[in-house]
């Protein structure tokens, strides 16, 4: 599924106008049966749709013509005028000819009273094209609307929302669901904006395929369906070798769980064989808690791997097929040369997690000696210190800051957050849209680690690997909190599910 600039889903409109023969007001009409569509699930007696002048309004009136023609009570509020054009003026056309009430707003105060007494407000203001701070009666009418609404359905986007930045024009429609079509608005995924869209649902308007996949567009979407397209398919005739070996290395004294988790998640999400190399410390720890799983003991130095387990590592390293340092490793000079040294003598893919990106951030010089393709897992606050940019700063530029960081060190990326954002050396970027707030918990990025590891080991791509990983971290997480309610998802309860949703996804 795609995601788009305002102006890249334009140009697609005009192709399927162009290219696919296909009348901007068929586009429009199809639009209109989408929200209404939605609507209708509702069961609302009675509605009223907000319109401004342009084609977000022209959705809006056709919108309150098949909700007319389904015996809703409808009323039509103008909120910028009664002056329109092209499309927009035709279905306005209609729905006067159809007697259907349209006020226009001179005086938001009389919404006091009127806003309240529908079941349903539709957001039909003004979509994708605003520009520059909302003023005057739109913004008090997007604030009323605000205020009183029982349930608001906006159409397309939110009115106020930059679609392009994801920032808040002055004011915005705080909707409870955002039906959008064609493909998702790059600026739904950015904060503020993603803070008010609601449920967004995403909904075909006929545009051809053949046009929505050759038009360049900002990023995409993973569905099941992609996931179960590209997930490796086990054969009758093979062995766990063909599943993907994994090493594991981290753990310290005190953290012996992060490396547990990340080993188990990898496990349950399909890994064929995997080896845990932790400190001698803690092997014991782990000897107990493990039994698919191999221990490998390293030497160790106040509780941490000390550098004289180099040469094994790297031994290891040669017979697996991806390697994760980080969960639970802690920080120590002797740690720093372990990850300098695998860096630049691995030939597989490596996953930088936790607290090797800590390590990494002091000393960013050690991807100049890297010898293979590397995933690196930040949250905003680890970015930060990878970047030197403001936390602030990464929390309202995270698609722009991570391209240009994966550009400019030729590296995977997996910026953790609400919507994660996968992006690959050369700045295509996935983002993603499962997950929960229940993530927020201990544990949640060991197991996201691992289970990036279990796929990395059997799909060649490593950006598309890590998109998929994290889509189905986030995919069992949404089915742990049906389970559970949102409280009790766990990281182990995430990690046990991975099995579970891939079964799921790919029947």
């Amino acid at each position: 599924m795609k995601v788009c600039y305002a102006e890249q889903m334009r140009t697609i409109d005009r192709l399927a106008s162009e290219s696919g023969a296909i009348p901007s007001i068929v586009l429009m009409e199809n639009a209109a049966i989408s929200c209404v569509n939605e609507i209708l699930k509702q069961k609302p007696k009675s509605a009223a749709v907000f319109c401004g002048r342009g084609n977000n309004g022209g959705d809006g009136f056709a919108i309150a013509r098949h909700l007319h023609n389904n015996a809703i009570k409808t009323t039509v509020f103008l909120v910028c005028g009664d002056e329109f054009k092209g499309d927009a003026l035709v279905n306005f056309n209609i729905i006067e000819r159809m007697d259907i009430e349209t006020e226009q707003i001179y005086d938001s105060s009389v919404l006091d009273f009127l806003i309240p007494s529908y079941d349903i407000i539709i957001d039909a203001i003004f979509g994708t094209g605003i520009h520059g701070q909302i003023e005057g009666l739109p913004l008090e009418t997007i604030e009323k609307i605000n205020k009183y609404s029982k349930y608001t359905l906006s159409v397309d986007v939110p009115s106020g929302m930059n679609s392009d930045t994801g920032e808040i024009c002055g004011s915005c429609i705080k909707a409870n669901m955002t039906v959008t079509f064609a493909a998702y608005k790059i600026g739904m995924f950015q904060f503020p904006a993603a803070d008010y869209t609601g449920e967004v649902k995403l909904c075909g308007i006929s545009i051809p395929e053949y046009i929505l996949q050759n038009a360049p567009t900002a990023a995409e979407v993973l569905s099941d369906s992609c996931f179960a397209e590209h997930f490796p398919k086990r054969r009758s005739n093979s062995q766990k070798g063909d599943y993907g070996k994994i090493l594991i290395v981290g753990g310290s004294r005190g953290m012996s769980g992060a490396a547990y988790m990340s080993a188990t998640a990898a496990l349950n999400s399909g890994a064929g064989l995997i080896t845990l190399a932790v400190p001698n410390c803690i092997n014991d720890i782990l000897e107990a808690k493990t039994t698919e799983i191999m221990t490998l003991p390293l030497a160790d130095f106040d509780g941490h791997l000390s550098q004289k387990a180099v040469s094994e590592i790297i031994g290891r390293a040669e017979k697996s097929d991806v390697i994760l340092i980080g969960p639970g490793m802690g920080k120590s000079t002797d740690c720093e040369i372990i990850l300098e040294e695998l860096l630049s003598n691995s030939k597989v893919p490596v996953i930088v997690d936790a607290d090797a990106l800590n390590i990494l951030s002091e000393n960013m010089d050690i991807l100049k000696k890297c010898t293979c393709p590397l995933i690196l897992t930040p949250h905003e606050v680890e970015m930060s210190r990878l970047t030197g940019f403001d936390l602030e700063y990464i929390i309202h530029n995270r698609i722009s800051v991570s391209k240009e960081f994966c550009e400019k060190y030729g590296v995977t990326l997996i910026l953790k957050g609400n919507h994660t954002i996968v992006t690959a050396p050369n700045g295509f970027q996935y983002i993603n849209n499962t997950g929960n707030a229940g993530l927020a918990k201990g544990g949640s990025g060991d197991v996201l680690a691992g289970i990036t590891a279990a796929l990395t080991a059997r799909i060649p791509d490593e950006a598309l690997a890590a998109a998929m990983a994290v889509y189905l971290h986030g995919k069992s997480a949404d089915a742990v909190m049906e389970q559970s309610g949102i409280e009790g998802v766990t990281a182990s309860a995430v990690a046990a599910e991975s099995g579970r949703t891939i079964r799921s996804i790919c029947k």
